[in-house]
C-alpha cells in the first residue's frame, strides 16, 4: 500500500455517522432495512481480484476510499473495531475519535495475541445484542479470512440469529450515492461513451472500410489501450478536477460479430476475425473506483426484419428509461418490459433472454440484491445508479449473405441514475437510434434505393466514414502539418512549464549543485611513531610499503613516508650506466582531471612537484618503479569499488510463506548470470520478497518487494526469451558485482542451436511437417507467455503493498538504437523506456526525467542520437546513439504523448560541459533561459543566441584532445576550461556564418566605412 495513502477523515465519519443515524431510526421505527442486527461483521481477506470489488471491500471503498485486505471490521451503534496489520494501522490512527468511537487492533506474528483481538470483537458483538449481520455468501478468502471465519463459528452464533450483511449495505450505504460518488460515476460514464462513440467506432468503421482484417481479441486490445491515452479524456467534456490516470477498467471492452454472441460476456473476446453485419460491443471504466457500463449494437447494411428488430428493441429499452423513477417497485420495470414485448412481438419473447434488465452498479460491478427482475420487491430510491441492460439473441436472419449472418443478437447498455421524475441517463452521449448504428457500403454497382441516413451529433460517427472508400485519396494533405503544428504548440507549452518550474525550484540563493563546497582537504597517516617504519630503511634505500600503502624515500639522511595517495605516478628512465627514477606528487594547479579535483589544505604553500632518484641498479629501480605503480593501481581500484558500493545496501531479511507451498517458476536462468555451470533455478514467491534459488540449491538470490521500482513482462514473440524483469531501487550484490536489474528467463523455443552442433535439434521435422512444426512452435509459445505473465501478475499481487505494478513493453513504439555496445530494440512502456534484451540492460523512469535532446537532426544523415537529462541534474545524461531517422517522428510522437519537453539539433553538445554550468549556478542557468538554448527552431535571428549554444557545440575530436591533455596538463584546470570555451566560441562563430553572408555583410560596411571587401573579409576572421 503507497505511503501516499491519505483517508479522508471528513468524509469518514460523515459517512459512518449517517449509517449508524439510518440503523438506530430503523430500531426505533421498527422497519427492515437492518433486520434486528445489533452488530455487523465484515471481512476482507485477499484483496479484489481484477477490480471486482465484493460487499466487504465495496464497504471499506465507501468508507475510506481504498480498499484494505486482511481487515475485520465490527460496528456497532457505539463501536467500531478494526482489526488490521501495523501498516495499515498507521493509516487508520488519525480517524480515531468522531461521534462514533474507533478502537483500532493490530494484529502481529504473535498467535495467542491474535486470537484475543479476535475474542474481543465477539465480546463486542454478544454485548451489543442477540442478532449480527454477517455475509451470509462470504466469499472473503485468505488466512486472516479463515482465522476470522474459524473463531466466528466457534462463538456458537446461532443460524437464525444471523442476518444477512449485504442487504443491510445496498440499502443503507451503497446503493444511494451521494453528489461526490454521481459526479465520478457521471465521469466515468462520459469517459466510456467517449470510447465508445469516438474512438471504437471510428476505429471500427476504418477497419471495415479498408477490408482490414482484424480479430476481436486484437480490436479489443487496441480499444483497451486507449485508456493510456490521457489526451484523448482531457478534449472530452469532463469535470473540472478530472485525472484520467485515475480510470481504470470495470468492463474490459468487447467486440462480438460473425453470429457468435454472448449478451452475459462470460467468454473473452475470440480470435475469429471481425465481420461485416451485426457487431456489438460493450465497455465500461472506471473513476476513482466508481463503475459504468455502455454498450451499442451495430450493423453493416442491415435489411429490413434486422430494423425491425432493433426498433423493437429501442422502444422496449426506452420504456425500461422511462419506468425507472424514484418510488417504483424493481419487478415492475421488468414486468413493463416484457408486456411491451408480448404485446408487440410475442414470437421474439423466447429471444430476450435477459432474467433481468437491470442492476446496481457503484464500488460494485453489479450489485444483486439490486436486480431489475420478475421477483425483485426492492423500491427504486432517488440517487441510484443502475445499469439497463435489454437484448435479443439468436435471432434469424431471413437472408444472410453467409452462414456467419445467419443467426445474430442485439444488445443496448446504458448507466443510468434514479430521479424523483425522468431518468438522467449518463450515457447519452452514445448514440442508439437506427440511424447512428447503421452503415452502409455505397458500391457503383448497387442503386441507391436506400437514402443516407443523416448523422449530425456530437459523438455519431457519420455514415460517409464507411461510404467514402473511393475518395479516401482526397481529403487534406495538410494532415502532416497540422499534426506538426499541434505538437509544436504543445512542446512549447511543456517547455515553458519547465521553464517556470525550474525558477520556482531554483530561486534567488539557490546554492551550487555540484557538491564540490562538501569536497574537503584528505589527510593520510602511514606510520604513528618511528618504531612502526620498516627495518629495511636503516639502510636508506626506497622502500614501498605495500602493507600501509607508503613509499618511503630517503631524503636527506632521513627515511621520508609518502602515502600513496600523495603520489600521481612513477616513471624510470634508463641511461647510459644508470638509471633516473622519477616520481610525480599531486599538487595545487597540476589538473588532477575533471573527475577528481582534489582540495588542498593550503594551495598557496609551497609543494615539491617530483623527486628524481639515480642509481646504477637498473634492475632495483624497475622493480621499485613496478610496485609503485601497482600499488597506485591497486589503491585506485580499491576506491572505485568502495564508490561503486556506496548505493549498495543491506536488506532486511526474506520471511519464507510457511503455511503453504510458495508460488514458484521453474527452469529459469537468472541475469546476471551466477558464477559457475549454467545450471537453470527456479523462482519463489515469498511473504515480502522474491527468492532466486540456483539449481544446485546452494546459493540463494533474495529480491525483497519494498526494493522493486519497476516490473517488466516481455513476451517470447519476436524474441528467443521469454523475461520477467526486476528494476530495483537500490543495488543489490550478485556474487561480487552489484546489480540493479535481475532478470529471470526461459529460452522461447527448443529449436536453438549453435552452427558448431553444441546442441542439436530436440526433434526432427521433415521438409513436409514443417507447417506442423511451426504451428507447434506457436503454441508452445504462447503457453510460455501465459504462464509468465501469470507469474508475473503473481508478484504484483503479493506485492500490492509496495505498489508494484506489471509493465509491458509496447514493441510497435520501438525503436532501434545504441544504449551501450550494440544496436537494440529500445522500447517505451506506460512508465519507462527499456531495453530488456540484451545486457547492459536499459530502463528510464520518464517521471525522472527533465528533457530529451535530439542530436545530429539534420538533412541528408540517415541516423540521430537521442540524449536523456534527468531532473537529478548530479546524475549523467544517458545517450541512445545511431537510431534510424526512419523512427525521428515516431520518438517526436510518443515523447510528445507522455508530455516529456523534447528538443532537436544538428550537432553532437558537450554535456559534460552542460551539466557543470547548470549544476555550478542552477539559478543563473533558468534565469539566462534554462533549456532554450538547445532548440534550433527560434524564431528570431540574433547572434547571440547562437554563440551561447555554440559554447557547447565540440566535435568528438575536441572532445578526444581536451580530455587527453587534461589529464598531463601542468596548468590550472579552470583555466584551461576558459581557454577551451573561447576557441570553441570563435570556431563556431565561423561555422554559423556562411561565405554568401560574410559577402553581404562586408559590402555592407564597406558602404559605410570606405573598407574595400578584402579588408573587410580579413577584419572578420581576425575576429
Amino acid at each position: 500500500m503507497a505511503d501516499e495513502i491519505v483517508i479522508d477523515k471528513q468524509v469518514f465519519h460523515e459517512r459512518l455517522n449517517n449509517f449508524v443515524t439510518k440503523w438506530k431510526a430503523d430500531k426505533r421505527s421498527g422497519d427492515a432495512i437492518f433486520n434486528g442486527a445489533s452488530s455487523l461483521a465484515s471481512c476482507v481477506g485477499k484483496a479484489s481480484d481484477g477490480g471486482v470489488h465484493f460487499k466487504s471491500a465495496a464497504f471499506q471503498l465507501w468508507l475510506l476510499g481504498y480498499e484494505f485486505p486482511a481487515t475485520l471490521f465490527v460496528l456497532t451503534p457505539d463501536l467500531l473495531q478494526i482489526v488490521t496489520t501495523k501498516k495499515k494501522a498507521s493509516y487508520l490512527a488519525p480517524l480515531k475519535g468522531g461521534k462514533v468511537p474507533v478502537e483500532i487492533l493490530v494484529r502481529g506474528k504473535d498467535a495467542e495475541e491474535n486470537k484475543k483481538q479476535f475474542q474481543s470483537c465477539l465480546d463486542t458483538i454478544k454485548k451489543a445484542g442477540k442478532k449480527v449481520a454477517v455475509m451470509k455468501k462470504d466469499v472473503s478468502a485468505g488466512p486472516f479470512a479463515e482465522e476470522w471465519k474459524a473463531a466466528f463459528h466457534g462463538a456458537d452464533v446461532k443460524e437464525e440469529d444471523q442476518v444477512d450483511l449485504a442487504s443491510i449495505l445496498s440499502n443503507a450505504a451503497l446503493s444511494v450515492k451521494d453528489e461526490k460518488e454521481l459526479r465520478l460515476i457521471r465521469d466515468a460514464s462520459r469517459a466510456s461513451s467517449a470510447l465508445m462513440a469516438n474512438y471504437f467506432v471510428e476505429t471500427m468503421s476504418e477497419i471495415l472500410d479498408s477490408e482490414e482484417k482484424i480479430t476481436h481479441r486484437d480490436l479489443s486490445e487496441k480499444v483497451s489501450a486507449k485508456i493510456d491515452d490521457t489526451k484523448f479524456f482531457q478534449k472530452e467534456k469532463m469535470s473540472k478536477n478530472f485525472d484520467a490516470m485515475q480510470l481504470d477498467w470495470c468492463l474490459q471492452p468487447i467486440v462480438q460479430s460473425g453470429g457468435k454472441y454472448d449478451l452475459k460476456f462470460t467468454t473473452e473476446p475470440d480470435d475469429s476475425n471481425l465481420h461485416a453485419g451485426v457487431i456489438i460491443s460493450a465497455l465500461g471504466l472506471r473513476y476513482q473506483t466508481y463503475g459504468c457500463m455502455v454498450g451499442r449494437t451495430y450493423m453493416v447494411g442491415p435489411n429490413k426484419s434486422q430494423e425491425a428488430n432493433y426498433k423493437l428493441l429501442l422502444s422496449i429499452h426506452d420504456v425500461v428509461l422511462k419506468s425507472i423513477k424514484d418510488g417504483v417497485v424493481a419487478k415492475d420495470v421488468y414486468n413493463k418490459a416484457i408486456n411491451l414485448l408480448k404485446s408487440k412481438k410475442p414470437d421474439l419473447e423466447k429471444n430476450f433472454v435477459m432474467k433481468n434488465v437491470g442492476y446496481g452498479i457503484g464500488v460494485e460491478n453489479r450489485d444483486p440484491t439490486l436486480l431489475l427482475s420478475a421477483k425483485n420487491q426492492r423500491v427504486l430510491k432517488d440517487g441510484m445508479t443502475l445499469v439497463i441492460q435489454t437484448g435479443f439473441s439468436d435471432l434469424k436472419n431471413p437472408n444472410p449473405q453467409d452462414k456467419k449472418s445467419g443467426t445474430y443478437s442485439l444488445l443496448l447498455i446504458d448507466t443510468v441514475r434514479v430521479t424523483p421524475t425522468d431518468t438522467a441517463v449518463f450515457t447519452k452521449d452514445t448514440p442508439s437510434d437506427l440511424d447512428s448504428v447503421s452503415f452502409f457500403f455505397n458500391d457503383e454497382e448497387e442503386p441507391e434505393t436506400k437514402p443516407k441516413a443523416k448523422r449530425e451529433r456530437p459523438g455519431a460517427v457519420a455514415q460517409t466514414n464507411i461510404t467514402k472508400t473511393r475518395t479516401r485519396h482526397e481529403r487534406p494533405t495538410n494532415q502532416d502539418a497540422e499534426k506538426e503544428a499541434q505538437r509544436r504548440l504543445h512542446q512549447k507549452e511543456l517547455h515553458q512549464k519547465k521553464q517556470s518550474e525550474g525558477l520556482e525550484t531554483y530561486g534567488t540563493g539557490a546554492k551550487s549543485l555540484n557538491g564540490t563546497e562538501e569536497k574537503k582537504f584528505k589527510r593520510f597517516e602511514s606510520y604513528k611513531r618511528d618504531n612502526q617504519l620498516p627495518s629495511s630503511v636503516a639502510n636508506l634505500e626506497i622502500v614501498v610499503d605495500k602493507k600501509l600503502q607508503t613509499v618511503i624515500l630517503p631524503i636527506m639522511g632521513r627515511p621520508v613516508p609518502f602515502h600513496i595517495n600523495t603520489i600521481k605516478n612513477a616513471s624510470h628512465t634508463p641511461e647510459s650506466d644508470f638509471t633516473s627514477l622519477r616520481i610525480n606528487f599531486l599538487s595545487p594547479g597540476q589538473g588532477v582531471g575533471r573527475k577528481d579535483d582534489q582540495p588542498f589544505e593550503d594551495p598557496n604553500a609551497h609543494f615539491i612537484r617530483s623527486l628524481t632518484f639515480r642509481s646504477h641498479d637498473v634492475d632495483r629501480i624497475d622493480r621499485i618503479t613496478k610496485d609503485i605503480t601497482d600499488l597506485k593501481k591497486d589503491v585506485v581500484r580499491r576506491e572505485q569499488e568502495k564508490k561503486q558500493l556506496e548505493d549498495v545496501v543491506e536488506q532486511d531479511k526474506l520471511l519464507p510463506i510457511k503455511n503453504r507451498k510458495p508460488f514458484m517458476l521453474d527452469m529459469i536462468f537468472m541475469r546476471p548470470a551466477m558464477d559457475g555451470k549454467r545450471i537453470p533455478g527456479q523462482v519463489e514467491i515469498h511473504q515480502n520478497g522474491l527468492r532466486y534459488v540456483h539449481g544446485s540449491g546452494g546459493f540463494k538470490i533474495d529480491i525483497l518487494f519494498g526494493n522493486i521500482k519497476h516490473l517488466f513482462f516481455q513476451p517470447s514473440q519476436h524474441e528467443l526469451i521469454v523475461i520477467i524483469h526486476v528494476h530495483l531501487k537500490n543495488p543489490i550484490m550478485i556474487g561480487k558485482k552489484k546489480a540493479k536489474d535481475v532478470q529471470f528467463v526461459r529460452e522461447a523455443t527448443e529449436m536453438q542451436f549453435d552452427e558448431t552442433g553444441n546442441r542439436k535439434r530436440r526433434h526432427k521435422f521433415g521438409d513436409e511437417e514443417e507447417f506442423e512444426q511451426e504451428q507447434e512452435e506457436r503454441r508452445r509459445r504462447a503457453q510460455l507467455d501465459k504462464e509468465f505473465k501469470n507469474f508475473a501478475e503473481k508478484i504484483a499481487d503479493a506485492a500490492r503493498n509496495e505498489n508494484v505494478s506489471v509493465d509491458i513493453p509496447y514493441r510497435e513504439l520501438g525503436f532501434n538504437g545504441v544504449p551501450s555496445r550494440s544496436s537494440v530494440l529500445v522500447q517505451p512502456t506506460t512508465d519507462c523506456l527499456v531495453q530488456l534484451t540484451e545486457p547492459p540492460f536499459t530502463c528510464l523512469t520518464l517521471a525522472e526525467i527533465e528533457i530529451v535532446h535530439l542530436e545530429r537532426v539534420q538533412f541528408g544523415l540517415r541516423n540521430f542520437d537521442m540524449v536523456v537529462v534527468f531532473k537529478d541534474y548530479n546524475r549523467p545524461p544517458v545517450h541512445i546513439n545511431t537510431i534510424p531517422v526512419e523512427s525521428l517522428d515516431p520518438v517526436k510522437d510518443w515523447l510528445d504523448s507522455v508530455d516529456i519537453p523534447f528538443s532537436e539539433g544538428p550537432l553532437n553538445l558537450n554535456w559534460a560541459t552542460i551539466m557543470k554550468t547548470v549544476t555550478s549556478d542552477p539559478h543563473q542557468f533558468f534565469v539566462d533561459g534554462g533549456w532554450s538554448f538547445l532548440s534550433t527552431e527560434s524564431d528570431d535571428e540574433d547572434g547571440d543566441e547562437e554563440e551561447e549554444e555554440s559554447a557547447f557545440e565540440v566535435s568528438e575530436s575536441e572532445l578526444a584532445i581536451s580530455d587527453e591533455s587534461s589529464g598531463e596538463s601542468d596548468f590550472d584546470e579552470a583555466a584551461s576550461d576558459d581557454m577551451s570555451d573561447e576557441g570553441s566560441e570563435v570556431s563556431d562563430d565561423e561555422e554559423g556564418e556562411d561565405w554568401d553572408e560574410l559577402e553581404k555583410k562586408a559590402a555592407r560596411k564597406d558602404r559605410e566605412g570606405g573598407l574595400d571587401d578584402e579588408d573587410d573579409r580579413g577584419k572578420k576572421r581576425k575576429r
